[in-house]
Formats: structure tokens, C-alpha cells, sequence
């Protein structure tokens, strides 16, 4: 996944061999996150700057790859969906301004909804609203999965879950529209 942004060319990778602590990964980053804390990654998403390694992130739940909606760029910083985590970075200097939990199994990708000012998770099994800041906003789920379908559309956000059941959530409070 490639990011133009005022910094430079942000290029999100998957990064599967990658050990943290260890010296022997191909890549050397600056900035090593663990997020799985005892537990074992189950995906691991590189963060490069200009072709420069910044971050690399480790995290259990349920195994994410790196895609288009995989990371945001926004306001000087990088928000991207690693594991069950969406985490806020500073390029330079690389540091961690937050990390927060959003969803029970697996984050399929962050999305920023423009004329809402809204940064929205596309969880396995639920969909949450963010503040810049990382808090929850909100968080609803479904009946199933939502793993059919995923929009911002200009009033609300829809989910279609493994049944095929549309959801739209408001993105002011979460609540669902009806009809």
C-alpha cells in the first residue's frame, strides 16, 4: 500500500518473517511495537518512509494483510489497522502517539470520511467510530461477520455481513437507520 503524503511516499507492507527484538530480519526499523504483549503475532505490518524503514508492528487477533484501506494518513500522522488495533504514528520522529483495541477478532481497515471528520474501523465483528485522539467513539455489531461489504456513504456507514444483512450506522452516535 503506497501513501503520497507532504513527508514523503508512505509504504505499508506486510512483514510475516519479521521478529521483534531479533537481528537477523531483513529489515531494520527504528520504531519496534509489540502489540500482542505474550501472545503470538498473528500479522505484522511494516511501516517505510521514502523506502526508509520507520515502524514495524506486531499483533495477535485474527490475521490482517496489508490492503488498500489499511492505513490513513492524515494531519501528520499515519493510522493504520494491524491485528485487532488501529494505531496512530508520527513519521519523524517515529513514535506512538496511541494504539487502541476496536474490534473482538480482526480490524479489515481504517477509512476517514471527510465531510464528517470521522475515522471509521471496518472491524470482523464490529464497526466503531474514533476520535482523533483514539477513544471509541462508538462500536456496533451485527448478527454475523462483516465480511460482505463496506462503505462511507455520505449519511452513514454500511456493513453487509456473511448472511447478507445491510447495516447502516449514523456516524454521529452509531445508532442503526431502519428502512
Amino acid at each position: 500500500m503506497l501513501l503520497k503524503t507532504p513527508l514523503g511516499t508512505v509504504h505499508v507492507i506486510d512483514e510475516p518473517g519479521h521478529s521483534i527484538g531479533s537481528a537477523d530480519n531483513a529489515r531494520s526499523y527504528a520504531l519496534e511495537v509489540d502489540l500482542a504483549v505474550g501472545s503470538r503475532a498473528s500479522s505484522i505490518h511494516g511501516v517505510l518512509l521514502d523506502d526508509a524503514p520507520v515502524a514495524v508492528f506486531s499483533n495477535g487477533g485474527g490475521a490482517s494483510a496489508v490492503h488498500e484501506h489499511s492505513a490513513v494518513y492524515r494531519n501528520g500522522f499515519l493510522y493504520l489497522a494491524v491485528g485487532d488495533n488501529v494505531v496512530c504514528l508520527s513519521l519523524r520522529p517515529p513514535k506512538v502517539i496511541w494504539s487502541t483495541k476496536v474490534d473482538s477478532a480482526t480490524c479489515f481497515g481504517i477509512y476517514f470520511h471527510e465531510p464528517r471528520d470521522a475515522f471509521v474501523s471496518h472491524g470482523e465483528l464490529e464497526i466503531a467510530r474514533l476520535s482523533e485522539d483514539g477513544a471509541v467513539l462508538w462500536s456496533e455489531s451485527g448478527a454475523d461477520i462483516f465480511s460482505e461489504g463496506f462503505a462511507l456513504l455520505p449519511d452513514c456507514v454500511e456493513a453487509v455481513d456473511f448472511e447478507k444483512r445491510i447495516y447502516r450506522f449514523r456516524y454521529e452516535d452509531g445508532l442503526e437507520l431502519t428502512g
